[in-house]
């Protein structure tokens, strides 16, 4: 078969799709973003065996493609993020200019599409981002210890509306929100950082509401939490944690849930059209 070919971000997730595809006896041809990705995953590359690396800036679009079609790539998966800002940092090929010359705004749905448009005209399509990781999906019901108040599902409630509209346009997949009232909406700067800023701002009591987009597309930009969300959470003084269950991963699962119960916090997974 032919090797999968690994777009990878920032995060674990790369690596766990990495390993989950060497499981499976799948070469991996692994194209990696210079100042997101890990570098660790070189060698994680090299212990496996049968994965290739080749690093690129953000903007080499042409190089990419290039590194794929060489290395006879049709299936490929987009794990980990790019950070927002990037955005206007970025220094396109005339590749990527190609795209961007497109596009109606430069907001993350509309160029990953692109993108991906543009690797399947050189016969390369996106696999679903899960695929090989099912078992990390978050599950639905209560996932810690400890159990929500009657006071925080009210809170989950109210921000379940709001994040699902917000999310929508394309602008944060994470609200925070304490007494029934927004306190911070995630926009370019990540979820632990509208953590931190939340809890400067109202203080302990803080719930984190993380939800998937309402067309989340599963090829790109899957709500992903790890330890570090825990950690972030923690530090902020927030006690509670929403996920949409079926739609979020959970890097390093029993790590986390460990977190979340030392900190005595709790974490649900939420149903699709449930509260």
């Amino acid at each position: 078969m032919p090797p999968i070919g690994l777009i990878a971000g920032n995060g674990r997730f790369p690596f766990l799709v990495l390993r989950a595809a060497r499981q499976l006896g799948r070469e991996v041809a692994i194209v990696a973003i210079e100042g997101e990705a890990f570098p660790e995953i070189a060698a994680l590359a090299a212990e496996l065996g049968g994965a290739t690396i080749t690093w690129i800036r953000v903007g080499q679009l042409g190089k990419c493609i290039k590194t794929f079609t060489e290395a006879g790539v049709t299936e490929a998966v987009m794990a980990g993020q790019v950070k927002h800002v990037k955005l206007f940092d970025v220094v396109p090929d005339l590749t990527l200019l190609s795209v961007l010359t497109r596009l109606k705004a430069r907001n993350t749905d509309a160029l990953i599409a692109a993108v991906v448009d543009v690797l399947k005209d050189h016969g390369i399509t996106f696999m679903d981002s899960t695929a090989l990781l099912a078992e990390l999906m978050v599950k639905p019901g209560v996932l810690t210890e400890a159990a929500p108040s009657d006071a925080m599902r009210a809170d989950f409630e109210f921000g379940y509306g709001v994040a699902d509209v917000i999310a929508g346009l394309d602008i944060g997949q994470t609200i925070v929100v304490k007494a029934r009232a927004v306190v911070a909406v995630e926009a370019m700067e990540g979820t632990d950082d509208t953590i931190a800023r939340a809890g400067s701002l109202a203080g302990a009591g803080t719930r984190v509401v993380k939800v998937a987009k309402p067309r989340q597309d599963m090829r790109f930009a899957v709500p992903v939490v790890g330890v570090a969300t825990i950690d972030a959470m923690a530090r902020a003084g927030a006690d509670g944690l929403s996920l949409d269950a079926g739609k979020t991963l959970i890097v390093d699962g029993p790590a986390f849930l460990a977190a979340a119960n030392r900190a005595g916090l709790v974490v649900v997974g939420r149903e699709r059209g449930r509260s």
